[in-house]
């Protein structure tokens, strides 16, 4: 096995123990990277400035001076701030934007040791779910079908993030959920990743898209390294007003492998028109690993799951239109060019409609309309009214004694770049039909990779848990991992 192949808990011993060095474990990862500039999955990185981490991490080892992050290569995707290094939320309106502060949560896991190999490519402002609207260019999937050679998306808007994981071109990745973002790419790679309960990770220095949705999450190889990650992430920030302040646990103690007699969901309204027979068969196989398990298997009714999408393509464009109006070319950024007759309007303009790409400029739009006199009460209370709706139903369910809920993290396998068109940004959307219920409500998400479908591509199942219970739900997902059995790698194509 090759260095970069390691998972983090794997790594971790190697480093304890002094079989390996993080500067080695950081050299495999950098050359990993070099020769997969194909996939387009970093979008900065600098050799230098990642083995300086290492070499202090191994000072840090030699010392007994360790977390489990301690030494672990990873990638920040790059919406988060880190100090000096270029930040620009894959838009051209934040060229040249190096902040002079680090993220709440890379900081976090700096302190704790972690070697920042990176920045990891994105869609602009994390809007998108195939990491194909970004001004660095599409990222391509590491997985490719059976017996064809297309290019795949990894999903968005964290899909570099997941398919430097699925490549190994680092040992885990940071990613935002904002409606699915690091949930629904991880299904699309064949890698865990974890959505924490709103307000366990810090906000304080991520580039926000939508205020009170985003949620900072790890990308792994496997749950045990989510469960290490994210204790190395979360945790109280004074600087983010929505931050909690309740104790961290130990995540990965919290892997029992047990499940017995506690109570999966089924909710009957995620069983969608039109479901893809193998969505369902591997649906309907997750069941039966967790009965096998010994967990006690129900159905649940989530009655307003059906108006999710739409409160959330309100309540999301809307605090988007507010939060970008900050990028308007006079204190950093990108600047239009004009000439002496024109005034400060003008220059707001053209740095906008230059700035920005198709993809934010339609969702500013749509956030500024709901948001406008005549629209407000029509669209955007109704919308709220819709989520205060949709989070009962989840209470209502953990009143009932469920511990969590099973469904489909996607509804496909990754589709080729470039099948969907910007003509039809809806049929994107749609992508997003499972996941956005857990943004609207605040709770805890994690996807698992269960099988392959028949092209050979990952499939993913997703786990709901109870507010601020993720020691819980990481391990009813190690024990559907255990129970899916799944260790499928892509073939290495892209270092051919």
């Amino acid at each position: 096995m090759e260095l970069a192949d390691l998972t983090i808990a794997e790594a971790s011993r190697k480093l304890r123990t002094r079989n390996v060095t993080s500067v080695e474990l950081t050299s495999a990862c950098l050359e990993v990277i070099e020769r997969a500039s194909q996939l387009n999955a970093f979008c900065w990185q600098d050799a230098d400035y990642a083995l300086d981490q290492a070499r202090e991490a191994d000072r840090r080892l030699a010392k007994g001076d360790a977390s489990g992050m301690c030494g672990i290569p990873i990638g920040v995707k790059d919406l988060f701030c880190v100090r000096g290094v270029p930040t620009q939320a894959a838009s051209k309106i934040l060229d040249g934007f190096r902040p002079e502060y680090d993220s709440t949560v890379t900081r976090n896991l700096q302190d704790r040791g972690a070697v920042v190999l990176g920045k990891l490519n994105m869609d602009e402002f994390a809007m998108g779910s195939s990491t194909e609207h970004s001004v660095y260019g599409p990222t391509v999937n590491p997985w490719r079908a059976r017996n064809c050679d297309d290019q795949r998306t990894p999903g968005g808007s964290s899909g570099g993030s997941a398919a430097a994981v699925a490549s190994d071109l680092c040992l885990g990745a940071i990613g935002t959920d904002t409606g699915g973002s690091i949930r629904q790419p991880a299904a699309f790679t064949g890698t865990v990743g974890i959505k924490p309960t709103y307000g366990r990770c810090s906000r304080w220095g991520i580039v926000a898209f939508a205020s009170s949705l985003d949620q900072a999450g790890p990308m792994t190889k496997c749950v045990r390294d989510a469960a290490i990650m994210l204790r190395a992430m979360a945790g109280h920030d004074e600087r983010d007003s929505t931050s909690s302040n309740r104790p961290v646990p130990d995540f990965e103690g919290a892997l029992t492998g047990s499940v017995r007699g506690k109570v999966v969901a089924v909710p009957r309204e995620y069983r969608v028109e039109g479901m893809p027979s193998e969505i369902e068969a591997m649906w309907k196989s997750g069941v039966e690993m967790m009965q096998d398990a010994g967990a006690r298997i129900v159905d649940v009714s989530l009655p307003h799951t059906k108006y999710a999408l739409p409160a959330y393509y309100v309540i999301a464009p809307a605090e988007a239109s507010s939060n970008l109006a900050r990028y308007d070319g006079v204190r950093y950024g990108y600047r239009s060019r004009l000439d002496s007759e024109c005034g400060i309007t003008d220059l707001y303009k053209r740095t906008r409609a230059k700035g920005f790409g198709a993809e934010v400029k339609r969702r500013i739009m749509i956030g500024t309309y709901v948001l406008s006199q005549g629209f407000y009460e029509a669209y955007y209370r109704r919308a709220q009214r819709i989520r205060t709706l949709i989070r009962g139903d989840f209470e209502a369910a953990f009143d009932d004694g469920v511990d969590c809920l099973l469904t489909p993290a996607t509804p496909s396998a990754a589709f080729p770049l470039g099948a969907i068109s910007e003509s039809d940004p809806i049929k994107m959307y749609l992508n997003d039909v499972f996941t956005v219920t857990v943004n609207l409500a605040g709770l805890p998400g994690i996807s698992v990779p269960v099988r392959l479908d028949s092209n050979g591509l990952p499939l993913g199942l997703q786990l709901i848990g109870r507010p601020w219970e993720e020691a819980s739900l990481l391990n009813f997902a190690y024990v559907l991992e255990r129970q899916a059995e799944f260790n499928q790698k892509p073939r290495k194509w892209w270092l051919q």
